[in-house]
């Protein structure tokens, strides 16, 4: 079977108070559609997790203006352990996470009217593109970034779900085969080295970077790919004083920003090609199970680690709830992973939690 990357399913955040944080992000970012709900033991992430299972509790939560959505994890057999030092750009690992608006004026006058804290001004990129960069309360960095496809347009939400990621890596070409090869983002934006003005404002952006934005060339082609809709990774090295590991003394699901998951078609294939490159799976649950069942959800996952650290989610799935009240699932097993129509995808919103 063809490997297909899909895009983006979703942008992991781990969470000390998995209802607290839900609920800022539903407020504030409009990530109220709740795809499932579970918690259970991760057993299976050994690999991540000092070797321990670790009892957690998880929400993948969607915005229907479309993108990718939030994984809010949190532990629930240990105390979840912050980092001790402030993260700052270049460090090694996910350093922000972007967001997808259309109106990019709107999204800085709504989240500066609540009193959030916004990083810079409104800039452009070294492609010209408007965005602004923020904090959550939690202290997590976010991008709010141009992008004019939108998946539900009478969403009133001045924002969408997650485009992309900026990760900050150590050796640019060390780490570019994992973005471009096996992730598929085969087309380069921009390459640029610098002292750059849109990064002023945020912790260390004040350095020399190089940078490096990546998309894919073509049209995704999955069971969901009409919803995340296009996504973009960039990569920068700090090029002066020494980034640091964000999850230094930490484990998978502590604070932060703990993966980028990608929703994939053609998993065995996949696990060979990604062994053959030099990066074989560090979790496999094909392994050892069938299915994986997710609560309302099952499929199959997988993760790589990439040269600078950031882990790599994949999710094959295999069946979701569209309609759990009239107990109707879509088994793609049986179906398929062609494009669902866009009258289907929209009944996402009635899974909307407002409260």
């Amino acid at each position: 079977m063809v490997v297909k990357i899909n895009g983006i399913q979703q942008l992991g955040v781990g969470v000390e108070d998995v209802h607290e944080a839900w609920k800022w992000y539903r407020e504030h970012f409009s990530m109220d559609i709740r795809m499932f709900e579970d918690e259970a033991v991760a057993e299976l992430m050994l690999a991540h997790t000092d070797g321990k299972p670790r009892a957690r509790h998880a929400v993948l939560a969607l915005n229907m203006r479309g993108g990718g959505g939030f994984e809010i994890w949190q532990h629930k057999g240990k105390k979840p352990k912050t980092a001790d030092f402030e993260i700052q750009l270049g460090d090694l690992g996910i350093n922000v996470g972007k967001i997808k608006t259309d109106s990019v004026k709107s999204a800085y006058k709504k989240f500066s009217d609540e009193g959030l804290d916004l990083l810079t001004k409104i800039k452009k990129d070294p492609a010209g593109n408007d965005h602004f960069y923020m904090k959550d309360i939690y202290g997590n960095m976010w991008e709010i970034k141009n992008q004019k496809e939108v998946f539900r347009k009478k969403e009133k939400s001045v924002s969408g779900g997650v485009l992309g990621a900026v990760i900050g890596v150590k050796n640019m070409e060390e780490s570019l085969p994992v973005y471009q090869d096996i992730l598929q983002y085969d087309k380069v934006v921009y390459d640029k080295t610098g002292v750059f003005e849109d990064f002023r404002g945020i912790k260390g952006g004040d350095k020399k970077f190089r940078r490096v934005l990546l998309k894919h060339s073509d049209v995704k082609s999955g069971a969901f790919s009409p919803f995340f809709g296009q996504s973009v990774i960039e990569l920068v090295q700090a090029l002066e004083g020494a980034p640091k590991d964000i999850y230094e003394g930490r484990i998978w699901g502590d604070p932060g920003f703990i993966h980028l998951c990608f929703d994939i078609n053609g998993m065995d294939a996949f696990r060979e090609k990604v062994k053959g490159m030099g990066h074989p799976f560090t979790v496999d649950s094909a392994k050892a199970l069938e299915s994986f069942d997710m609560g309302e959800a099952a499929g199959n996952f997988a993760y790589i680690q990439a040269p600078e650290g950031t882990l790599i989610e994949f999710v094959e799935t295999h069946r979701i709830p569209l309609m759990k009240k009239l107990n109707w699932y879509l088994d793609f097993r049986k179906r398929g992973n062609h494009p669902l129509p866009n009258w289907m995808l929209k009944l996402f919103r009635f899974k909307r939690v407002k409260k």
